[in-house]
């Protein structure tokens, strides 16, 4: 990676693009370039650094980014209205890049809840989880009531109360695909380390039904989980006042935990960008990656998801794979995501989003390298579906949508206690019960929203912050907040609207 005088950045010696740091103007005269620039090139947008006839690939990291959709020529600004998906079809190699983790030289932990399981809990809270979109308000209600009580004040170590509602759970199959997932995603979030205890609130009469998810689902070892209906109740307000009264209960026992020391094999982080731009390749994802890589070292999970999102990058994913089999397991689900997207009328190129593209992303591939980019270099040891359990250790992949709400819930599910999430335009959101880390990839951005922000990855390219050094920096966050430093968006009061599960199927 190399920059030419602060302007401008190529990433690869193979590139036949650099990417400008600044914004600059018609005519610009650009250290690298033979010629001025064509035109106007924004920040984190690309420039041809020598002609490029129709039909050539664009390289970005020294990887096919897309063809020339016409000729470009050297100096001239390279993006939509000349860059296009094309040919883009990778050779498979797989386990042929698997390389082990330095050992660290030191043992690190922080402060958790450790749970009846042996899960480790980074928060403290009491779930109301609702099995159907018709319990929703009166999970709301009951909420609401507790801290209208006050009642809570009287335990310190119980973080509060999260109603966690949907808009499904009735009008589905009661059989397919898109019913396990939602049984896996309610079931996942009752087993969350993050949760205390869970109260489970339905109508009565809905598709997903609470004994189902009683009996089949399992869902907590502590036995600190009360169930109810709406409807056995005796509706909206004997159902407040006996919700009230069970959690009342469940925060006797969680107020009983404390946090104590445990090993980093207990953290388990979900990894996710939202809000992309030209520059979130570059710094923050990453630096991301580094930080995974230190937290995996020290015998830790990183999630990595959004397979529409790898679409065009997962040959970097099956080289790492420790396994044929594990690295077999992403390109089934990316036959799956072409599928999927085929038989409901879309395309695997409808990303990146208007944002991302006045941000500098131009095609899926473009944004999928980049984001590839938050896994590091470990082996990539197990592929999972949506909201499945993850049971191994070390860098996985978990399938989802690139819908960032939606795909954070899976991970929730799949037992993510830390959240971790990079952007470039900015993003808003939180994911109670698990905190949520955000990254900016430039300081333009860091300094516009830094009430959101936790760390500005901006630095690396107008401070010359290393990665290394970066990578410490959010590892070391990663810490504290585990054991209790609250985010920026936990200090906002986020994640009481973003529990998104993956809905599937027709809607009866």
């Amino acid at each position: 990676m190399t920059t030419e005088m602060n302007q401008t950045i190529r990433l690869n010696p193979q590139d036949n693009v650099i990417i400008a740091l600044k914004d600059l103007a018609p005519g610009a005269v650009v250290p690298g370039l033979d010629v001025p620039l064509a035109q106007a090139v924004a920040r984190g947008h690309k420039i041809a650094t020598r002609p490029i006839a129709e039909g050539e690939k664009v390289l970005r990291y020294g990887q096919t980014i897309g063809v020339a959709t016409c000729a470009i020529a050297a100096g001239e600004h390279v993006h939509v209205h000349n860059l296009g998906m094309g040919g883009h079809a990778e050779a498979q190699e797989f386990s042929t890049e698997v390389h082990p983790l330095p050992v660290p030289t030191e043992t690190r932990h922080f402060l958790g809840y450790h749970r009846a399981d042996g899960g480790v809990g980074t928060r403290n809270y009491l779930g109301i989880l609702t099995s159907v979109n018709c319990s929703g308000s009166v999970a709301r209600f009951i909420a609401e009531a507790v801290e209208k009580q006050g009642w809570l004040d009287e335990f310190e170590n119980v973080d509060g109360v999260v109603p966690i509602v949907h808009g499904t759970g009735c009008g589905m199959s009661g059989k397919d695909e898109g019913y396990e997932t939602l049984f896996r995603t309610l079931q996942g979030y009752a087993r969350n380390p993050n949760f205390a205890g869970i109260l489970l609130l339905g109508l009565g009469c809905e598709v997903m039904q609470i004994p189902d998810l009683v009996g089949r689902g399992r869902m907590r070892a502590d036995g600190n989980i009360r169930y109810m209906t709406i409807q056995q109740s005796g509706g909206t307000r004997r159902s407040i006042e006996r919700g009230v009264a069970e959690l009342r209960e469940m925060a006797a026992v969680a107020n009983k935990v404390t946090r104590a020391p445990a090993g980093l094999e207990h953290l388990m982080i979900g990894m996710q960008c939202g809000g992309s731009d030209g520059y979130s390749g570059i710094t923050a994802n990453p630096a991301l990656g580094a930080a995974s890589d230190l937290l995996v070292a020290h015998g830790g999970t990183t999630i990595l998801s959004e397979t529409s999102e790898i679409y065009g990058a997962e040959h970097l994913l099956t080289r790492r794979a420790v396994t044929p089999e594990v690295g077999a397991k992403i390109v089934e689900r990316i036959r799956w995501w072409e599928d999927y997207a085929a038989r409901n009328g879309g395309e695997m190129d409808n990303n990146p989003s208007p944002g991302n593209k006045k941000g500098g992303l131009t095609t899926i591939l473009e944004k999928s390298l980049g984001a590839v980019a938050k896994g590091g270099t470990a082996p990539l040891t197990q592929v999972y579906k949506f909201a499945e359990p993850v049971t191994e250790r070390g860098f996985v992949f978990m399938d989802s949508p690139g819908y960032d709400p939606c795909s954070v819930t899976g991970q929730i599910a799949s037992g993510s206690n830390l959240i971790v999430f990079t952007t470039g335009r900015g993003s808003v959101s939180g994911y109670k019960p698990t905190p949520c880390i955000k990254l900016a990839t430039n300081s333009e951005m860091y300094g516009r929203m830094s009430e959101d922000m936790d760390i500005n990855c901006g630095d690396i390219i107008t401070e010359g912050v290393s990665l290394e050094a970066k990578g410490r920096e959010i590892f070391e966050l990663f810490l504290r907040v585990a054991s209790g430093e609250q985010t920026k968006s936990e200090e906002l009061g986020f994640g009481g609207a973003e529990f998104v599960p993956w809905q599937m199927g027709a809607v009866m």
